[in-house]
C-alpha cells in the first residue's frame, strides 16, 4: 500500500495552493481562515468597529432553486461537497471529493477596493485510487477579490481558482487539477434536492440559530475522466453533493461528528451523522434522513438509528484512530449493514485552510435490508479523532 505524501510548496498569499496534508467537510470549521485577516488588523480599527450581524438558520426557510446552490452572504460560513464512486469500464474504481468553503470575515475597513477582504475561500480536493491503493489530496484558499474565488448565481458557478463546480439545470461540470492528478466529471441529478431536517433546518445543538440550512443532491449520474500521477482514465458511476449554510452550530461539550451517505444499489440513499459528546455519549441532535427511489425524503432522529465501531486504523501521521468498519442499523426502515473504508489511509490534514484534520473516504455497503441482501459505495466523515475541533465551528454565543 503506497500512501502519496503531498508537496509542502505554498504559493501566494491569495491564490495559494498548498499541497501538505489538508481539510474537512461539515467540518467546515474556517477558524484559521479568520485569524489570517483578525492578524492583520490594527487594535484601534478593531475596538472602533461594530461586530457584523449575521443570520442564522431559522425553521420555515422556503428553498428556491437554481438561487439555493450559491452564496448566502448572510450567513457566516458555508460550503458545497462533493464526494462520488466511480469505476472504468475494466472495473479500476476510484473515489473523488471537491469541496468549496466560503467563511465571511468582518472586516473593520471602508475599504471600496476590488481586493477587499469580506469572504476567504477555501477548497479542498481528493482521489483515492482505490485499485491502486494510492490516496491524494490537496488545498487551496482565495479571496473573492477580482475573481480569484466566488460562487455566483449569475456565473451559475462555484470556484476557486481553476477548480469550479458550474450548473446548469440539474446537470453539474466539476474541474480540478493538481498537477497530474485531474478530475473532469459530468454530474446529472436523477432526483431533486432532498432537504435535510425538520421543518427547513438541521438542528446541530440547543438553543435558536445553532443549525444549518442544508440539502443534498443524493443521486448524481457521473460520466468523465480521473488523471492520477499522469495516468488518464475514463470513469462512470455516483456522485453526492450538499450544501449547507449557517453561522452557529456546535457547542463546546460536542467534540466531533461521524458522517456517512450511501447509495444503496436499490435506488435508495440514507444519510446519517452521529454527534459525539465529551462524556462519549451519542448527542440527541445526531440525525439523518432516507430517500426512496422516487426521491421521497423521510427524517430520522437520533432514536430511529445506530452506528457501532467494528474496526479502527490508527494514522501513522497523526497517531488518531478512526474507526474504519461500522454497523449501521436503522431498525424500524430493516436496514443493517456493515460499513468498510475502500482503504484506510484516506485522513486529511488542512493547517493551511480549515484547520482541521479529518477522516473522508470512499466506503463500501453490505448486508440486508427488510432481510433481503443490499449493497452500496458511499462516503464517510470522521471528525475530532485527532484533537480538538478549532473553535470556528462552534456557536458564536457560546461561553468557551
Amino acid at each position: 500500500m503506497t500512501l502519496m505524501n503531498p508537496s509542502r510548496d505554498c504559493k501566494g498569499a491569495s491564490t495559494q495552493a498548498c499541497n501538505r496534508p489538508g481539510g474537512s467537510p461539515l467540518a467546515r470549521s474556517l477558524a484559521v481562515a479568520a485569524l489570517i485577516v483578525l492578524l492583520h488588523c490594527p487594535g484601534h480599527a478593531q475596538k472602533e468597529h461594530r461586530e457584523k450581524a449575521y443570520c442564522v438558520a431559522q425553521p420555515g426557510y422556503r428553498y428556491e432553486f437554481p438561487r439555493d446552490h450559491f452564496s448566502h452572504s448572510c450567513f457566516r460560513t458555508e460550503w458545497w461537497y462533493f464526494t462520488g464512486n466511480v469505476a472504468t469500464a475494466d472495473g479500476r474504481r476510484f473515489g473523488y471529493q471537491l469541496t468549496f468553503f466560503r467563511e465571511a470575515v468582518d472586516n473593520p475597513y471602508p475599504n471600496p477596493s476590488r481586493w477587499r477582504v469580506d469572504d476567504l475561500y477555501l477548497a479542498h480536493f481528493a482521489i483515492t485510487d482505490i485499485t491502486g491503493e494510492e490516496f491524494f489530496y490537496t488545498q487551496r484558499i482565495s479571496r473573492a477579490g477580482v475573481g480569484l474565488a466566488g460562487a455566483d448565481a449569475a456565473a451559475e458557478r462555484i470556484w476557486n481558482g481553476p477548480w469550479s463546480a458550474e450548473v446548469r439545470g440539474d446537470a453539474w461540470t466539476l474541474n480540478a487539477v493538481d498537477g497530474e492528478n485531474l478530475i473532469q466529471l459530468a454530474l446529472n441529478s436523477r432526483k431533486p434536492p432532498a432537504i435535510q431536517g425538520i421543518d427547513s433546518i438541521s438542528q446541530k445543538a440547543e438553543g435558536e440559530g445553532n443549525a444549518s440550512h442544508y440539502y443534498s443532491l443524493t443521486r448524481l449520474d457521473t460520466s468523465g475522466e480521473i488523471w492520477i500521477a499522469g495516468e488518464r482514465y475514463q470513469v462512470s458511476g455516483w456522485s453526492w453533493m450538499d450544501h449547507e449554510f449557517s453561522t452557529s452550530q456546535l457547542q463546546p461539550e460536542q467534540v466531533g461528528w461521524d458522517w456517512v451517505s450511501l447509495q444503496m444499489d436499490d435506488g435508495t440513499e440514507w444519510m446519517l451523522f452521529d454527534l459525539r459528546r465529551k462524556d462519549g455519549a451519542r448527542d440527541a441532535h445526531s440525525a439523518g434522513s432516507f430517500i426512496d427511489e422516487r426521491g421521497r425524503v423521510t427524517p430520522l432522529s437520533v432514536s430511529d438509528f445506530e452506528m457501532t465501531p467494528l474496526a479502527e486504523w490508527m494514522s501513522p501521521l497523526t497517531g488518531a484512530s478512526y474507526p474504519t468498519r461500522w454497523r449501521v442499523r436503522v431498525p424500524g426502515s430493516g436496514l443493517d449493514v456493515e460499513i468498510t473504508a475502500a482503504m484506510p489511509e484516506q485522513e486529511l490534514i488542512t493547517k493551511e485552510t480549515t484547520g482541521v484534520t479529518y477522516w473522508e473516504g470512499s466506503i463500501e455497503a453490505k448486508g440486508s435490508r427488510n432481510g433481503k441482501p443490499v449493497q452500496g459505495r458511499g462516503y464517510l466523515e470522521m471528525t475530532g479523532y485527532a484533537g480538538p475541533l478549532p473553535s470556528g465551528l462552534y456557536s458564536v454565543t457560546s461561553d468557551k
